[in-house]
């Protein structure tokens, strides 16, 4: 997750337009609200700019966790 300062920007949008359309539930995707802050979910941002998210290969062995 990001914050909405950071969606904004990578959406062009400036922060105070951010909070204002999170406010009215008009930001272009979906923004969760956690206590006072307001994120969005990184793969919804990917999704909204056109970006697939990454997803690990199956042929790629797990990182090794016992070094």
């Amino acid at each position: 997750m990001v914050d909405l300062a950071t969606a904004a920007r990578a959406l062009g949008v400036g922060r105070t337009k951010a909070y204002e359309l999170a406010k009215r539930g008009a930001f272009p995707c979906p923004v969760l609200r956690i206590g006072t802050t307001y994120r969005v979910r990184t793969a919804d941002l990917l999704n909204l700019v056109g970006i697939e998210p990454q997803q690990p290969s199956r042929e790629d062995p797990p990182a090794r966790t016992d070094t």
